[in-house]
């Protein structure tokens, strides 16, 4: 989601600006500094400048650019816990001036800013947001953690158009959550700051026609920081999640939520409804969430969503006194030869295998354990059939 951190009170166009837009006068600070009015409490930030200093700008209008900086600085709530500000410099290279966490107050800022040197040739400018990505809101270089929900916020100012691709670099801060706001002087390429700002573009885009107008951005940035935020204020009526939307909010739920007609409160989302989960069998709701189990007999396997069937006749997973035989999860018994399963269907019995018609024995069978062998009664011997028997007298 964006941020949304800054308010819709941004206005695109300077005088002189492509799209002719009036700007009331800006207060004159008072000697000495800036006025109280322009002391600003603004939200906590991980605010980035991005500068161009390449050699289009000629060294007048890059100290022009330094003191726009330094009157931004004034504007904000400068401090470790508050806002934290770094700048960078680009040409066909990029230098990181000093990152977030090199100072925490302005006179050492504005002193820091004041010593900045213009580079050279080139307009690298997807190079510099992808540096800043990379090495200035990281949390070794003073980025606070995402769990502190401290805004991240870069203002990019040039004169020219990119001399690389913009565009990818550019959505990949957006997608990191880094709100991009992009400044215009001159021969400044509005198509390229259009694709590099944040949306919405009437509050994240500038054009100023010189440098020497540029300071007159400061107080737009300073009402933009200050306006009223009703999530962080806490003057809201949202159940879970408050998202700022311009001058107002809207309400969101956490994972495994979703809101109610209302547009307040949240209710717990059926995760286990159909086409909601992947799980392979059964599907057990856990309190937004959810988890995979299997049918008796199956096991989940390591991916926790897939079920695999069980090997019922692994030793100790059975009751057979004989034989087990897998069924799909299940299992029955069986007996070895000779044996019959009892009632019970788990132990076996051995087959009387002299029982009438179980044997093919003439005159007399005989049993011995799971075997037969046939004899003849006196007066008569076996023949070599070893099955039937024949009379002594008549031999």
């Amino acid at each position: 989601r964006a941020l949304g951190i800054l308010g819709c009170c941004l206005a695109l166009a300077l005088p002189a600006a492509p799209r002719g837009s009036a700007l009331r006068p800006r207060r004159q600070p008072r000697p000495g500094g800036p006025s109280a009015d322009t002391t600003c409490k603004n939200l906590p930030l991980d605010l980035v400048f991005i500068v161009d200093s390449s050699r289009s700008v000629r060294p007048e209008e890059f100290e022009k650019v330094k003191i726009f900086l330094s009157e931004m600085i004034d504007t904000l709530d400068v401090g470790e816990r508050t806002t934290r500000v770094a700048v960078m410099n680009y040409a066909s290279t990029v230098k990181v001036e000093f990152p977030l966490q090199t100072y925490f107050d302005k006179a050492s800022l504005k002193e820091a800013v004041s010593r900045i040197e213009p580079l050279s040739a080139g307009t690298m400018t997807g190079l510099a947001i992808q540096t800043a990505m990379d090495e200035v809101f990281t949390e070794e270089m003073g980025s606070r953690p995402a769990t502190l929900n401290i805004p991240k916020v870069v203002i990019v100012v040039t004169d020219g158009r990119p001399q690389d691709q913009v565009q990818d670099v550019a959505a990949s801060a957006l997608t990191a959550g880094i709100e991009i706001y992009a400044v215009g002087v001159d021969r400044a390429d509005m198509q390229s700051l259009r694709i590099m700002a944040s949306e919405p573009l009437d509050e994240h885009v500038f054009y100023v026609e010189t440098y020497g107008v540029i300071e007159k951005l400061t107080s737009k940035f300073r009402k933009t920081f200050c306006a009223v935020n009703t999530c962080a204020l806490g003057i809201h009526n949202c159940e879970q999640i408050c998202v700022r939307n311009g001058r107002s909010y809207l309400c969101d739920c956490y994972e495994g939520y979703t809101l109610n007609p209302d547009k307040t409160t949240c209710s717990a989302v059926d995760t286990c409804a159909p086409g909601r989960h992947q799980c392979d069998q059964i599907c057990v709701s856990n309190n937004g969430s959810y988890v995979c189990d299997c049918y008796e007999g199956y096991t989940l396997n390591p991916d926790k969503k897939t079920c695999s069937a069980m090997d019922m006749c692994a030793p100790g997973r059975h009751d057979c006194a004989q034989v087990c035989l897998s069924n799909d999860g299940s299992y029955s018994c069986g007996c070895y030869e000779g044996y019959t399963l009892n009632p019970d269907k788990k132990t076996c019995s051995a087959v009387d295998v002299c029982a009438p018609g179980r044997h093919d024995c003439e005159q007399v069978c005989v049993r011995d354990d799971l075997f037969f062998s046939c004899d003849c009664h006196q007066g008569y011997t076996l023949n070599p059939d070893k099955k039937t028997c024949s009379s002594k007298t008549r031999s």
